[in-house]
Formats: structure tokens, C-alpha cells, sequence
């Protein structure tokens, strides 16, 4: 029942979601175009999405799926931020951000696991064609991608692009996807049951909510908080939704 349950609500959240057109991905389709295009065809990129699969806990909603688009949409917030610079070093820092996209949730079942991924990343890029510089600049962004918590100072604006990109192409996932796909993967892999879900739910609309002004690059900034809007809509419409029909059973 509960399994019939909570797949009705996830089909609901999907459907409902439809709705919904975010102006990101209508104002940055050719940027969103061209990183896709890195992601599937650069080899180093190829490579490093082979090499994190098995790291990577898609029954805990931060599989390959969540690691792709955060990789993506991350490059494309480098593009974005760096349209008017030398293009050779805008489609090099791209690669950086999906590398880092691609490795930054491989120790998401840790304590810490933005310092534990850092350190896992280290040993996975141990022998990439990448410099001591390129390869450090990933574990920063690893290193600084978890929210609320004290974030280093990058050494420079290269860092920062890097760092700043990864962060708000993750905490975009807080949106939509959250209640479209993290949320019943979650909820599946901690066994909850549906009066567990109905309790924890308004706690985890309130930390959404304390997204919105977390956002690090100018675009993310100005982006991000249409996607934290969206998904506490659907969030809440789903909230509404549970409670009603768990009455009614």
C-alpha cells in the first residue's frame, strides 16, 4: 500500500512540476547545449562518468543522474559568467566544473562528505592529464559545495568560478528535482513510513526555503531562487496532498 501510495504522489509531483518553465534554461539553452556536448563528448569527461558510478548512491537521490545535470548545468554557469573571455580557457574551466559536477557526491552517505569527496576526488584524478593547479581547483569546489556550512576563501577568481558554479548547479536540485525524483528516493532508502514523511516534511520546506539566498554567482543568484520558488510549490502542493488522501484512506 505504502509503495502504491507513494508512487501515485511521485507521479503527482511530476505531472504538477510540467507545469513549470524555468527562465534559466529559456535564457541559457545554447550555453546548456554546449555543455552537454562537453559532457558526452570530451574523453576526460567520458572517463571520470565512468570511474564515479561506482561511488555514486542513486537509491539516495545523488546517482549519476543528479552528478550529470549538476555537471551540466554547472559548465554552463561557467560559459554564462565567463561569455566574454578567451574562449579556449572558458571550454577548460568548463571541463573543471564537470569534473567536479561528476565527483562532488561520491561520499554523500559521510559525515562530512564534501572533505571526504575532496579527498576521494584526489584519488580518482591521481593520474587525469590535469595539472597540480586544475586538479586542486576541483577540490576546492568539492571541498566548499555543502550549504550552511563556513566557506574558504578561493585563492583566486578562477576558483571562485569553479567553486561558485559547482555550488549553485547542485543547490539548483533543491528545486523541482527535489520533489520529482530526491525526495521518494530518499524516503525509499531510509524505509520511512508515511507518518515519518507527513512529520518531517514542513522541516525540510523550511530548510528549501533557507537556499534562496545562498546562491554564489551573479547568475545563480538571480536564477537560483526561481528554482527554490518553483519547488516549494510543488513541495507544498504535494505536503497538501499527502496529508489529504492519508486522512481519507
Amino acid at each position: 500500500m505504502k509503495t502504491d501510495f507513494l508512487k501515485k504522489l511521485k507521479d503527482d509531483a511530476i505531472a504538477y512540476a510540467s507545469r513549470f518553465h524555468l527562465s534559466f534554461y529559456e535564457h541559457f539553452s545554447s550555453e546548456i547545449s554546449y555543455a552537454k556536448e562537453i559532457f558526452f563528448s570530451h574523453p576526460l569527461v567520458r572517463r571520470c562518468a565512468e570511474d564515479v558510478v561506482p561511488f555514486l548512491h542513486d537509491d539516495f537521490g545523488h546517482g549519476i543522474e543528479h552528478s550529470k545535470k549538476v555537471a551540466i548545468e554547472g559548465a554552463a554557469l561557467v560559459m554564462i559568467e565567463f561569455f566574454h573571455s578567451d574562449a579556449t580557457l572558458t571550454r577548460h574551466l568548463m571541463i573543471l566544473a564537470e569534473l567536479s559536477g561528476l565527483l562532488h557526491d561520491t561520499c554523500r552517505l559521510e559525515p562530512d562528505h564534501a572533505k571526504e569527496g575532496a579527498i576521494l576526488a584526489k584519488k580518482i584524478l591521481q593520474d587525469y592529464p590535469l595539472s597540480d593547479e586544475e586538479k586542486d581547483m576541483i577540490f576546492f569546489a568539492i571541498k566548499n559545495h555543502e550549504a550552511f556550512k563556513p566557506v574558504e576563501v578561493p585563492p583566486n577568481f578562477l576558483y571562485a568560478l569553479v567553486s561558485g558554479a559547482l555550488y549553485d548547479a547542485d543547490k539548483f536540485r533543491w528545486g523541482p528535482d527535489n520533489f520529482t525524483t530526491t525526495l521518494w528516493e530518499i524516503c525509499d532508502y531510509q524505509e520511512w513510513d508515511i507518518e515519518k514523511i507527513i512529520e518531517k516534511f514542513p522541516q525540510g520546506i523550511e530548510v528549501i526555503k533557507s537556499i534562496s539566498n545562498t546562491f554564489r554567482t551573479p547568475t545563480g543568484q538571480i536564477y537560483g531562487p526561481e528554482f527554490i520558488e518553483v519547488g516549494l510549490k510543488i513541495g507544498n502542493y504535494i505536503y497538501n496532498k499527502l496529508v489529504t488522501l492519508w486522512k481519507k484512506r
